[in-house]
């Protein structure tokens, strides 16, 4: 089962911490998805005979577009003609259009496809739902970061608290309710009772999965001017362990799975798409910055809204990749399994190392054994609490 990434690169404006490609201007919006029709013709074959079981719209801000808009997109992408797809997915819950055909049965273990869409809360009026309804979208993902005001105007989010609320209620009411909110965590000014509330705010919601991340300084982001120029408190890493610690607790406490280090979910209702990525299984990126990976390389189109939509007017895709050797492979399952609660398995290790290799790294597993960064079941290897703070570091000495 493969999965395929649709980067649709505009925003209405720019947070302050955000690093991803996207643009403030939407002058191009209708060009971009002329484009985007023309890479999906180009691409069709690149995953085999892969069957597809999610599609993801990120960004940027996908909630530009109307969702008669994104609906033709994803009707394209996973049409009969695409390579590795069957036929279109069963609607979403609380459609009111005509249901399309089911997919073909996967065997033992299939599941039925999840077709994601990230929205920013203040586009998610009664309308908008109404009209997600006639699409096939089955999982939202709000952009809410903070429940706080003061947070958001941090932040620099076009959206109040008060409406973060009202759309995760709004979707409820219509019938929606495989929905995930993003929150950060380890803001400068918001201590330990600020993220308090927002978990407590966050889980009387009753969404059942929550991504949670740590506010990062990126490079040549307004943050970095702000703190740079001490216009901002820096982020402190203290606070963020703090937050971090409170965090795995109260989901503990409501019932959620802390299914990857920054993924929280009720039992069965864990995100599909990314666990894909972490359990390395191939994915196609569409749009300017999106990646690609096939099992054997890596590829990614380029940061450049511009040339991506002039090269495709002449039928070309510009791109860089790179192909992966044995040692990355080893050192990308390291770092992504050991983020699970699935683990780092032993016997994967053993086929992809020498002996002596595997020497060394199973003397170093067992020194973060003992010092509880580690547990160890049945040749599988699972970070402990204490280790999800440095899971960075514990893998990296796992490397190759």
């Amino acid at each position: 089962m493969a999965g395929i990434y649709i980067h649709i690169p505009f925003c209405r404006h720019k947070c302050h911490y955000c690093n991803f490609f996207s643009l403030a201007s939407q002058k191009q919006k209708v060009p971009f998805l002329e484009a985007l029709k023309k890479e999906i013709a180009l691409r069709r074959n690149y995953l085999g005979e892969e069957q597809v079981n999610t599609v993801y719209f990120g960004g940027g801000t996908p909630s530009v577009y109307r969702p008669g808009e994104l609906q033709e997109v994803l009707a394209s992408v996973i049409s009969p003609s695409h390579a590795g797809v069957n036929t279109s997915p069963p609607a979403s819950p609380g459609t009111k259009s005509t249901s399309p055909p089911a997919p073909s049965p996967g065997g033992e273990g299939s599941v039925l496809p999840e077709y994601t869409l990230e929205l920013n809360p203040d586009d998610v009026t009664e309308e908008y739902v109404e009209e997600l309804r006639d699409t096939w979208f089955n999982r939202f993902s709000l952009g809410v970061q903070s429940f706080d005001d003061d947070d958001l105007a941090f932040l620099n989010r076009s959206h109040s608290a008060e409406q973060a609320i009202l759309a995760v209620k709004r979707l409820q009411k219509a019938g929606f309710e495989n929905i995930s909110i993003d929150l950060i965590y380890g803001i400068p000014g918001a201590e330990k009772i600020r993220w308090l509330r927002n978990l407590e705010t966050a889980f009387s919601l009753g969404v059942p999965h929550i991504s949670a991340y740590a506010l990062t300084v990126e490079p040549k982001t307004p943050l970095e001017w702000m703190i740079s120029r001490q216009k901002s408190a820096p982020v402190s890493d203290e606070s963020q362990v703090e937050q971090f610690k409170i965090l795995m607790e109260k989901s503990r406490e409501n019932g959620f799975q802390q299914y990857e280090i920054s993924n929280f979910s009720k039992p069965g209702m864990h995100a599909i798409h990314n666990t894909n990525y972490w359990n390395g299984i191939p994915y196609l990126g569409l749009g300017p910055s999106a990646h690609s990976y096939n099992g054997a390389s890596r590829r990614w189109n380029i940061s450049n809204l511009s040339k991506y939509i002039e090269n495709l007017d002449k039928g070309v895709l510009l791109y860089e990749e790179e192909v992966l050797t044995n040692i990355q492979k080893y050192n990308e399952y390291v770092m992504t399994s050991l983020r699970t609660m699935w683990g780092c398995n032993l016997e994967k290790i053993l086929d992809e190392v020498r002996s002596a290799e595997y020497e060394v790294i199973s003397k170093r597993a067992a020194c973060f054994v003992q010092q509880g960064l580690l547990t160890e079941h049945a040749g599988v290897y699972f970070l402990t609490d204490e280790g999800k703070l440095f899971a960075d570091a514990v893998a990296s000495e796992l490397f190759l």
